[in-house]
C-alpha cells in the first residue's frame, strides 16, 4: 500500500470532511512510498520522529501537527530554522508523516470522544451529542464532584496525569458528564446539552472566559492536559489501522505533556 492510498481511503471515510481543505493529509515525505510499518503517536514531536526513524518505520501517523501550526504547516519552513532542521531529518531518513485529525475527532464508536468516554468508564453509548458531533454527554449514577474527580485522577494517572484540575463545590452531585474532542470542549455547549459537569482540556479552555463563567453559574469543570484526553483515541486509531490496512501499526504512548512538580502537604 502506498502512503497516498492510505490517506485517500481515510479521508473517504468521513462525509464531514472536505478532501481539499482538511488537515488530514501527507504532511511531509514521499506519497508514493510503499508502507508496511506504521508508528502512531498523538503528536509528531521530534522525539516521536526519531523513534520512528530508529525503529525503521515507514510512516508516522500523527493526530496533531508536526510543525506547530494547525493548517499550512509547511509555511513554518520559511520562518523557522528548527522547522527546516526537522524537515530535513524527516526527508533524509525517508519517513512519511500522515496526519489523521479531522476524521478521528468525529469517527463513530472509536474516535477521540468515544474512546475518551470509554476510558473514563462512562459507557459506550452517549446520551446526547452536540450539533457538530464533537461533544458528547454521558449519563451516570449521580456522585459528588469530589468523588468523580478522584476516580478520574486514578484513571488519568495510568497515562501520566495523576491529578486533575477541578472547579466547583466538592459536594455537588454530578451525573450528566460532558466530554469533547481536544479544543472542541465548549462549556456553553455542554450546558445546552444538559450536562452538569464539563470535562475540558488545557488547549481548549481559558480560565478567565469559559471556566470562570461556568463557576459563576455553579457548573463544575474538570480540566486535563490535551494529550491525556486524546491518548485513548490513539490506541483505537492504532487498532483501526491494523484492522483496515495490510500494515503493522504500533502505538507510541504520549500521554500527559507535563510533569507535575510540587511539595506534598
Amino acid at each position: 500500500m502506498k502512503a497516498i492510498e492510505m490517506r485517500e481511503f481515510l479521508v473517504s471515510q468521513g462525509d464531514w470532511l472536505d478532501p481539499e481543505r482538511t488537515v488530514d493529509r501527507i504532511i511531509i515525505g514521499d506519497p508514493d512510498k510503499p508502507i508496511e510499518r506504521v508508528l502512531v503517536s498523538w503528536i509528531s514531536s521530534f522525539a516521536a520522529v526519531q523513534r520512528a526513524v530508529e525503529g525503521s518505520y515507514d510512516m508516522l501517523v500523527t493526530h496533531e501537527p508536526t510543525f506547530w501550526k494547525h493548517a499550512n504547516e509547511q509555511a513554518m519552513f520559511e520562518c523557522s530554522a528548527l522547522a527546516r532542521r526537522k524537515r530535513d531529518y524527516i526527508l533524509e531518513n525517508g519517513l512519511v508523516i500522515l496526519r489523521c485529525h479531522d476524521l478521528w475527532d468525529r469517527f463513530p464508536e472509536v474516535g477521540i470522544p468515544w474512546a475518551w468516554g470509554r476510558f473514563l468508564g462512562l459507557g459506550t453509548r452517549p446520551a446526547a451529542f452536540g450539533d457538530d458531533g464533537y461533544q458528547h454527554r454521558y449519563d451516570i449514577a449521580p456522585v459528588t464532584l469530589e468523588a468523580f474527580a478522584r476516580y478520574m485522577a486514578r484513571r488519568t494517572a495510568t497515562i501520566g496525569e495523576p491529578a486533575v484540575q477541578v472547579v466547583g463545590s466538592p459536594d455537588q452531585l454530578v451525573g450528566r458528564v460532558g466530554v469533547g474532542t481536544g479544543c472542541v470542549c465548549d462549556i456553553g455547549v455542554f450546558q445546552e446539552m444538559g450536562c452538569d459537569l464539563s470535562i475540558v482540556c488545557d488547549d481548549g479552555s481559558c480560565y478567565w472566559e469559559g471556566i470562570q463563567r461556568a463557576e459563576d453559574a455553579g457548573h463544575p469543570v474538570i480540566r486535563v492536559n490535551h494529550g491525556t484526553s486524546e491518548e485513548p483515541g490513539m490506541i483505537t486509531l492504532t487498532a483501526y489501522l491494523n484492522k483496515t490496512f495490510p500494515v503493522q501499526a504500533d502505538h507510541l504512548p504520549h500521554g500527559a505533556t507535563f510533569r507535575l512538580v510540587g511539595e506534598l502537604q
